[in-house]
């Protein structure tokens, strides 16, 4: 009789045992409000494994990943100020990601998101903005950051600026010349790229690294970073960094949108400066 006594004591307070733990996280609304110091702490925020005051809730705890504290807890990880964030997609993402049949969470190793570090350089006697593009590489052991790619205004002014090249080519019957006509493409060197082949892309992050080391390109600091996520199917948002008075602060999200595979690629070429 004596184990059936504890299941029956488990199964009725159970349920009161969950709603009281997720009504004290609730109880005072400035919890929620409370600065999200670290990226790490947004995933956490977002999937429900941290309360407001940054305590972990691990697996086991009835407030881990608990639909209905997520549903409150969200909101407060938008930009409060930001004038390009819609309302119905905001409500919309909500609903969508703390689904309880199928919810979604974010996944620290799960790809799908990356970081654009915008650093200050000294290149040429000038200071010039860089924008560096990295995401997280598995290892055997671990993960690591690692740069990708990177945008460099000075270099994308030397790229496929000169209309009046756009039909330029070597005739098919060059190498019946030993290639002589060459002369011709590298006359005026504003007008090689057009002589490559089709959707070559120029690779700036090799033209970076190669003025760093003969000294022309020097690395001042850090101006500001972002972080671009993919990882919510049909959804894209950007997460900045904000250290301002209030409650909304810390890591928030300034942009949402929805996107399907085809604007996804468009706005992954606008982030990295490929599209105009």
């Amino acid at each position: 009789m004596r184990k059936p006594f504890i299941l029956l004591i488990f199964l009725v307070t159970g349920p009161f045992l969950r709603a009281q733990v997720i009504g004290d996280l609730l109880e005072d609304e400035s919890v929620l409000y409370a600065e999200t110091k670290q990226v790490n702490q947004f995933f956490h925020r977002f999937n429900s494994e941290e309360d407001g005051k940054g305590n972990r809730i691990y697996k086991g705890d009835p407030a881990f990943r608990d639909s209905h504290l997520r549903k409150q807890a969200l909101p407060m990880i938008f930009d409060r100020e930001s004038s390009s964030l819609d309302k119905s997609i905001k409500n919309q993402f909500i609903k969508d990601v703390t689904n309880k049949n199928e919810p979604v969470f974010l996944d620290f190793h799960g790809g799908d998101w990356f970081a654009e570090v915008i650093i200050d350089v000294s290149f040429n006697g000038s200071i010039k903005e860089a924008h560096l593009y990295l995401k997280l590489q598995e290892e055997e052991v671990g993960s690591k950051w690692v740069i990708t790619r990177v945008y460099f205004e000075p270099f994308a002014r030397l790229f496929f600026k000169d209309p009046s090249a756009i039909d330029k080519f070597l005739h098919p019957m060059s190498h019946e010349l030993d290639f002589m006509n060459l002369a011709k493409v590298f006359r005026k060197e504003s007008q090689v790229e057009y002589y490559t082949y089709d959707n070559f892309v120029p690779d700036f992050l090799s033209i970076f690294i190669y003025e760093m080391k003969i000294n022309n390109l020097k690395f001042n600091g850090v101006k500001k970073v972002n972080f671009h996520f993919f990882q919510v199917d049909g959804y894209y948002f950007k997460l900045e960094e904000f250290n301002r008075p209030g409650f909304n602060n810390g890591w928030l999200i300034t942009q949402l949108k929805e996107v399907d595979q085809e604007s996804k690629n468009r706005l992954i070429g606008t982030i990295y400066y490929e599209e105009n």
